[in-house]
């Protein structure tokens, strides 16, 4: 793990999180690998959301490009 990007990762994260928490959904972040691969778990209504993997693409993994050096891409895990 690469604890410092994972640093960044989590602080961005932390800013969209109000969103989902909006629609009853949150989100685990469970790992940020040395080639920029963020692993996250999403929790509550985000869970079996229809549109969670636009949530994924369009909106976190978006988030992260703008704010991360070296993010790579958004993967969800279960």
């Amino acid at each position: 793990m690469n604890s410092e990007m994972y640093a960044e990762v989590d602080t961005a994260l932390k800013k969209f999180r109000p969103y989902l928490e909006r629609d009853g959904g949150d989100y685990e972040l469970v790992d940020v690998t040395p080639d920029g691969v963020v692993k996250i778990r999403l929790l509550g209504a985000c869970e079996t959301c229809p549109s969670s993997d636009m949530t994924l693409k369009m909106g976190i993994e978006l988030t992260l490009s703008e704010k991360v050096l070296g993010f790579k891409e958004v993967v969800q895990v279960f």
